[in-house]
């Protein structure tokens, strides 16, 4: 039996990272959370996860430094933005790095699994 997706989930916001922890916990799926995307790079190793759902505002390294040092890494590691800015820069510039979908919130369950379903089925 194939092990589980694991899902790494960044988002400064503590109510929101509970929330997906949660959802991905009943989808059967693994997740690690990072309240900052520097402890997320720190523990980063290429195939340790197999998506990442990440904020674009967050203290520190912003989404988009994180999604730059992600492809200048050589990562094919899924990137999924879930973010308050509807600023059509801010889509246009993670589009650009690499992600994977750009939501914004508040995002319904129902969307972010599909794309994670999609980000996950693209990985295999």
């Amino acid at each position: 039996m194939p092990h589980p997706p694991l899902i790494a989930v960044i988002d400064d916001d503590d109510a929101m990272r509970d929330a997906l922890s949660e959802l991905l916990g009943v989808l059967a799926m693994g997740c690690r959370t990072f309240a900052r995307a520097e402890a997320f790079l720190a523990s980063y190793a290429p195939g340790a996860f197999d998506c990442l759902v990440t904020d674009l505002r967050m203290p520190g390294m912003s989404g988009l430094g994180l999604l730059q040092e992600l492809r200048r890494r050589d990562a094919s590691l899924p990137v999924i933005v879930v973010t308050s800015s509807t600023e059509p820069e801010c889509r246009t510039q993670a589009v650009e790095h690499g992600a994977f979908a750009y939501l914004t919130k508040p995002v319904s369950d129902e969307v972010l699994i599909r794309h994670l379903k999609a980000a996950l089925a693209r990985t295999q």
